[in-house]
């Protein structure tokens, strides 16, 4: 029989919820106040609030961890995906779920191998997109008259590079202040680089010619913000050519690749940036001494020459004498001939002269003929009024208008009546025998041979372009074109010559000649 009674609980006092919660949370700070936790990057994210959640893993367990937004802002390393690190910071719970997690103060990486192998995976990932290809690099310009420099404004960097750049070829300097070192070095170093390539080149701040990513020595991570993804890239687009001066001689940065040129130091980079001026001034007297003196050879040479040349031509005096002789004779002899044809063109000019009539006789002999023609044009003036009288007159009669043919004979103001009394009449005679014509074209059109086709008619030609009037016409196999009332085809007669020859062809139309008696060809046949 089951017992249904309480068991007893003795002295074993009560706990709420939030009791048991906060005597947990006490219990596991107090013992693990200060720790450090080594293991694997795991889901790192960034809230909205700039809390950065993430879990550490080994091989068999899991640790959540959370690093608040001021602690993450000055982590010198971004924590990412498979990422080994060595945080410190110290275990709490989180009551409201009911686990524990460890709060990040400090994150590094766990040991130089770990640097090394992640520096090495994201140098194989950057230059597999070609941001390290030879090709991508550009030459240094010979002297730049304006350098900007990227780099802490505090430092001994950027005043050995001015001390540098002053010594061999001042110039001017542009500084762009940034962090060489910690979270945010990286953004500021990328700005920098961009903003320098964003100015204008007739701005009122003069843009670079060239820029120099400088940085004195220090550890690995101490040189890992030129290692940074977003500073690689920014360099590797610059459009401004570009010195990379991280660290010493045998430090290296991702930088370096996407650089046109790396300098081993800082002051180095400005070495490279400028020539001696110094050098550059007895390089340019001794050009100028070897192109005097190559100058002066090269004159003596075309003395000797010259000198050598004018042996072989003699005395230029002589020459132009000779020529003036010969100028001299050549001109008597053109004197000579155009005297001669002088001569006789006079002469011919004579004889022009005399066949010539005298004036007097050609003006006498040119008005009988004027007058001659003047009385034969009269008289032609005369028998044309005569017909043309006749044939107003005639005309008159035609027309029904003989006293009006009588006012044109007798001339002024009457003929000009009478002349408007014709014209009426002539477009009234006209106007009746166009409307005659119309209705004839009407009655025409009306029992043209095109009506008729168009009524379903058809007209048959042979392939003469003679129309067919009976079948007995035509034979098997013979090409006819069959014309309708929208267009013609060609066709033959039956399905095939027995005798297995080609068919004959349609002419076309146009090629026909037309049949005697048609004395329209236009008009066509109806049959």
């Amino acid at each position: 029989m089951q017992d249904d009674s309480p068991l007893p609980t003795g002295n074993i006092p009560e706990f709420s919820v939030s009791e048991i919660s906060n005597q947990v949370k006490r219990t596991v700070e107090g013992a693990f106040e200060h720790v450090r936790v080594r293991g694997e990057v795991s889901r790192p994210t960034r809230a909205g609030s700039g809390h950065v959640y993430l879990t550490l893993k080994d091989e068999k367990s899991v640790l959540d961890a959370v690093c608040w937004r001021g602690t993450a802002e000055r982590l010198s390393i971004r924590p990412e995906e498979g990422m080994e690190v060595i945080c410190t910071g110290k275990l709490t719970t989180f009551p409201g779920r009911s686990k524990y997690q460890m709060v990040i103060e400090q994150m590094e990486l766990a040991g130089e191998g770990a640097l090394l192998k992640l520096l090495e995976e994201r140098k194989r990932k950057l230059a597999a997109e070609g941001l390290f290809a030879d090709e991508r690099k550009r030459p240094l310009p010979f002297l730049p008259r304006v350098i900007g420099v990227v780099t802490s404004p505090t430092g001994a960097v950027i005043r050995d590079i001015l001390h540098r750049l002053s010594d061999r070829f001042p110039t001017h300097v542009l500084v762009w202040p940034v962090l060489v070192q910690g979270e945010t070095a990286k953004d500021q170093v990328a700005a920098a680089i961009e903003g320098f390539n964003r100015m204008a080149p007739d701005g009122p701040v003069p843009r670079p010619d060239l820029l120099i990513v400088a940085r004195g020595g220090g550890s690995l991570e101490d040189l890992w913000a030129f290692n940074e993804e977003i500073v690689v890239r920014a360099a590797a687009a610059s459009e401004i050519p570009l010195i990379s001066a991280v660290g010493h001689e045998t430090d290296t940065t991702l930088i370096d690749f996407a650089s046109d040129r790396r300098a081993p130091t800082p002051t180095a980079a400005a070495e490279m940036a400028v020539p001696v001026r110094a050098e550059l001034l007895a390089t340019l007297m001794q050009d100028e001494s070897r192109l005097f003196n190559g100058l002066q050879r090269k004159l003596g040479e075309a003395e000797t020459r010259l000198t050598g040349l004018s042996r072989g031509l003699g005395d230029p005096r002589a020459i132009i004498e000779a020529k003036a002789q010969t100028v001299d004779y050549r001109w008597q002899s053109a004197s000579a001939a155009t005297d001669r044809m002088l001569s006789r063109l006079t002469e011919r000019v004579r004889d022009l002269a005399a066949q010539i009539p005298e004036p007097a006789a050609e003006l006498g002999r040119l008005e009988n003929r004027f007058v001659t023609a003047r009385q034969r044009l009269e008289s032609a003036m005369d028998v044309a009024r005569q017909n043309v009288v006749s044939d107003l007159r005639a005309a008159a009669v035609r027309l029904r208008i003989e006293p009006v043919a009588e006012r044109m004979t007798r001339g002024g103001r009457d003929a000009e009546r009478a002349w408007e009394q014709i014209e009426r009449a002539v477009d009234r005679a006209l106007l009746q025998r166009s409307d005659r014509l119309s209705a004839v074209g009407r009655i025409l059109e009306s029992n043209s041979y095109e009506q008729t086709l168009k009524r379903g008619f058809a007209l048959v030609r042979d392939a003469e372009g003679v129309p067919v009037t009976s079948a007995a016409a035509l034979s098997e196999g013979d090409g006819v074109s069959i014309h309708f009332g929208d267009g013609s085809r060609e066709a033959v007669i039956g399905a095939g010559a027995s005798d297995g020859t080609a068919p004959k062809r349609a002419a076309p139309k146009s090629a026909t000649k037309p049949k005697p008696g048609n004395t329209d060809p236009a008009q066509g046949s109806l049959l």
